[in-house]
């Protein structure tokens, strides 16, 4: 949910930004441009073949808001279709042919009740190598090879529903790949509020059971003298450095950030991608 609101927030914002810098655009334009006496003010624009829109054009409608990827005809006629990123944002932001109206994404086909244009999304960012190297193994849960040749980081909410299914399939894949070592950082989110105590239980304890009862619901002791509050706070600190916005998050050995479910197929594809591209 929260990285939903985030991706929401993105387009908005791209939204208010570029209808303020088409309409310092026209404004410059208006000085070149004459109206005859008695002619239309708004003339509508269909054709494609009369119009275009430049990448380095749409670069500097969007100045400031992100990097401008690709710019296209929409489907929807008399639009241009924009791909704006900005870090790992990808959203979508469209432009009439006269460089005059926005039109925020993604836009629906009333028949079919569908998105007839791309919705924003979450692009993986990728940890660089430097980075990867000085994440800290300690306060950590370890699952797999204890010494494995390829590491891999979790970050998961002990009463996050999805954390607790992403578990089981990555107990399926350290049995398949039995050369990772996958280091689970207790990562509690604040909508969770018992979360908190019960990652300074599991941090504590050092016990993979515990975090399995967590997820199965069972009840866990209240934190003791031995369950510090640093460990948490120390991984709650990393994965906010690292950019994890939201539970689970997937540091793979290449540095690539995956956030959300996974199953264990998907899982080995992407591990299988991080040893083609190495």
């Amino acid at each position: 949910m929260k990285r939903i609101l985030i991706i929401v927030a993105f387009v908005l914002t791209i939204c208010a930004g570029v209808s303020i810098a088409a309409s310092r655009n026209e404004k410059q334009k208006g000085a070149e441009q004459s109206t005859a006496k008695g002619a239309n003010v708004v003339s509508l624009h269909n054709c494609a073949s009369c119009h275009s829109l430049s990448k380095d054009e749409a670069g500097a409608i969007f100045k400031g808001l992100g990097e401008v990827t690709d710019v296209k005809v929409s489907p929807v006629k008399g639009l241009y279709e924009v791909t704006v990123r900005q870090k790992n944002r990808q959203a979508v932001a469209y432009l009439d042919f006269g460089k005059k109206i926005l039109v925020p994404g993604p836009i629906y086909d009333i028949t079919s009740k569908r998105p007839v244009t791309p919705p924003p999304v979450d692009l993986p960012l990728i940890i660089s190598k430097e980075d990867m190297e000085k994440i800290p193994v300690n306060n950590s849960i370890v699952m797999g090879k204890p010494d494995g040749k390829r590491r891999m980081f979790v970050f998961t909410d002990p009463d996050c529903p999805f954390c607790g299914k992403l578990h089981k399939e990555l107990i399926k894949l350290v049995s398949v790949e039995p050369d990772l070592t996958i280091y689970i950082k207790m990562y509690p989110l604040d909508m969770h509020p018992g979360a908190y105590d019960k990652a300074r239980v599991i941090l504590g304890a050092n016990s993979l059971e515990m975090l399995e009862k967590a997820f199965a619901g069972e009840k866990l002791p209240a934190p003791g003298e031995r369950d510090k509050k640093e460990p948490v706070d120390e991984s709650l600190k990393l994965g906010a450095s690292l950019g994890v916005d939201g539970t689970p998050a997937i540091l793979f050995p290449s540095g690539k950030l995956v956030a959300g479910f996974r199953d264990v197929k998907t899982l080995r594809a992407l591990l299988q991608e991080d040893k083609v591209g190495k």
